[in-house]
Order: C-alpha cells, then structure tokens, then sequence
C-alpha cells in the first residue's frame, strides 16, 4: 500500500488549507455565535471545483479519486464541522449516490449542475420517530398514474434551507417492510415542499439543520431513483459514502485539537515552565496524534477500497466510528489543556468540543457501529454485494455531455 500523496492530492490540500485559513478561520466564531449559515462558502467551493470533487469529468466534476475527498473534508473541518458537513451530504450523500444509482438522464438532469456546485444537494432520510430505525418510516409515497404523491415530513436534514435537490426515502409498499422503500429525488420547488430550521443545537451552529415537510408533492415517475423497493439498498449505499466523509472530517477535528493545543502549550505557564513540559499534558497530546494516525490509516483503506469499485461497508463503518469517538475525546483533552480559558469562546475548543458530539450520533450511532463491528467479527453480517457499486477509480473519461 502506498502511504504517500500524489503532487495532485498535495496541491489540493494546500489549496483547501489556505481557503479554510483565509475564508473560514477569521469568520467562524462570528458565524458560530449567530448560529450563521454562510452560502456565500459554498459557491467559493465551487469555483475551486470541489463540489464535485470526486465525480468524473463527464457529469461536471473534478474526476479526482476518492481518498482526495477524504483530503478536503479533513481540510474543511480544521475550520468548522459545518463546511464539511455541507460536502459530506452535498458530495458524500446525494452526488455520489447518484453517480451509483441514476439513469443517464438523471445524472445529466441532477448531479451534472450539483457536481459543478451550480445545484446543491442534501439527504432526507431521518423522521422524528425513525432514526437508526429506518423502517419506522411514516413517509409515503402514493403512484397514481405518471406520478407519485408524497407525503411525510424529515427531521435533522443538514442543508435544509440551502439544498436544491433533495434524495428522499418514502414507502410505496409498506406492508413489504425494508423491501417497500422507494428513493425519489425532489427538487425545492416542487408545490407542497417546505423546509424550517432547527434553533438552539448543541453544536454545529454554523451549519444549516432542520425539517423539511412533503404537503401532496407530486413527482414525475422519473424522479424515482433506481426501481420501486430498492430505497432501503440506495439510503445503505449513500451510507457508506457519508460515513467516509464524515470519518475523513473526524481526522480534521483531531488535528484542530492538536493545533490549538500545541500553540497553547507554547504560550501557556505553570509552575515556573511551559504545560507542554508537564508529563500529563504530553499525555493528552500523544492521544491526539495516535488518534489522528489511526483514524487517518482507517479511511485511507475504505478510500482505497472505493477507488478500487469495491464494496467498504465494514471498513467504512469502523473507521467512522472510531475516527469520531477519537475526536470527541481529543476535543475534550483541548479543553482540559486550556483549562478555564478552554471553556470560554476566547478560544476555539470549547467549539471543537460542542461540534464533536453530533458525528457520534449521525449517520450510524457508536452503538450501531459496534454492534455491525461484533457481527462482521461473528460472522452474523453477510456482506451481499449491492445492485450497482461505485465506479473504480481512475473514472474513464467521456465527451462532456450538454447541460
């Protein structure tokens, strides 16, 4: 395995850490304390090309491979939790779930202007009473004729406000459970959709959450991703994708801890000489950089095995989870280090710390994590190969097709 970055991928992250020194450092305190979604950061995104930063050419991305993601949402997270979040479910979630699962005319029609940031895309699979639990669905999805009616409402929907493009999961056959999940892809401003943000989170506030409510949408039968039944297939797929990029963002919170920390234990004194020579603080510190290396080795592999088209459930699912657990507990030792200024806003960790939270909880809770961990281990999980996979790594490129 090869551990080092191409040109290509150092570029890109140099890129990415001097937009996020330039662009979102000198902002997020402002923007965290107004719990302020800044939009004007995803164009800039945009025109920096990563938005579509791991779709081929042919549908307005940037066709560069996936570990390179894994790079830019570290990079973005170093800033706020909130801008990777944007391109986890923007990228992660919507764009490369359509990559894997839409017709030709759907990719030309959604992800072609989502890839080139023109479009932005989120992901509508959580209800109030259906979380981990996603056959506790209520949402529905009624044929009548060329169209299906939609009713229902999502809760936690990051984008909420800002998405042009949603991928929603819905029943059209309850009575078939798991197999009676349909995906559709429905646009903002379709009659009956509508959308309020969720006011007073923990963490994140710089990022944009909330419902979004489905009064009799209609939708043409082309919006229908994949075949009727396959929704549940489709949201586990989109899965694997966003638990990348949120294990890949994970990385990122770690190194803001060690960085704030480091910088601290040069500036600080106690007891006559810097707390960087106390042997306890040295402890905290050499957590965090064992917990960056291996969070770091975690998703490189599920990268890899992207890269390659080949299925990362199990991988991916490990790497989440322990990439989040280890930045939940390096955002905590930041803030030990800090001591009383770490819980105050003069610094950034006590963000850090508020921020590392809720990646514990979405997309697959550490308990849900474990327990797929367990049962892989037991071999109680059959890791049957989906319909459609994710295409290897390099894309071969197409004659650019028109918008």
């Amino acid at each position: 395995m090869n551990f080092s970055f191409s040109e290509e991928q150092e570029m890109v992250r140099k890129t990415v850490r001097s937009f996020v020194d330039k662009e979102i450092m000198p902002n997020i305190g402002e923007w965290d304390a107004a719990a302020h979604f800044e939009t004007s950061i995803l164009k800039k995104l945009a025109d920096l090309g990563l938005m579509g930063i791991c779709i081929p050419e042919q549908y307005g991305g940037s066709g560069m491979d996936y570990n390179t993601l894994a790079i830019v949402c570290e990079e973005l997270e170093r800033g706020d939790t909130a801008f990777r979040t944007a391109v986890s479910v923007h990228t992660g979630l919507n764009s490369m779930t359509l990559l894997q699962w839409a017709t030709e005319g759907q990719k030309q029609k959604f992800l072609y202007p989502q890839a080139k940031g023109e479009k932005v895309g989120a992901f509508a699979l959580t209800e109030p009473d259906a979380g981990s639990d996603v056959s506790a669905l209520k949402s529905k999805a009624v044929k009548e004729g060329d169209q299906y009616v939609l009713n229902g409402s999502k809760t936690w929907i990051s984008l909420c406000d800002a998405a042009d493009h949603f991928l929603v999961f819905a029943y059209t056959d309850k009575s078939k459970g798991h197999s009676g999940i349909s995906a559709f892809i429905v646009e903002r401003d379709r009659e009956g959709f509508s959308s309020k943000a969720i006011k007073g989170k923990l963490g994140i506030r710089a990022g944009n959450t909330g419902e979004i409510f489905f009064d009799n949408v209609r939708l043409p039968k082309e919006n229908l991703l994949g075949e009727e039944g396959e929704g549940f297939k489709i949201a586990m797929s989109a899965l694997d994708n966003g638990r990348f990029t949120v294990a890949a963002g994970a990385c990122g919170q770690i190194m803001a801890c060690l960085e704030a920390s480091v910088s601290y234990c040069e500036e600080r004194k106690t007891f006559g000489k810097a707390i960087g020579k106390h042997q306890l603080v040295q402890q905290m510190i050499a957590k965090m950089e064992a917990g960056l290396q291996m969070s770091r080795l975690l998703v490189y592999k599920a990268g890899e095995l992207k890269n390659q088209g080949k299925r990362s459930t199990r991988e991916t699912s490990l790497a989440k989870w322990q990439a989040c657990d280890f930045a939940n507990e390096s955002a905590n030792d930041a803030v030990q280090i800090h001591g009383a200024y770490g819980y105050s806003n003069e610094y950034p960790v006590e963000r850090y710390l508020r921020n590392s939270k809720a990646p514990v909880i979405y997309e697959g809770t550490r308990e849900i994590h474990t327990i797929m961990q367990a049962r892989y281990v037991l071999g109680y999980n059959e890791d049957k190969p989906l319909r459609k996979s994710l295409p290897s790594w390099p894309f071969q490129q197409q004659e650019e097709p028109a918008k």
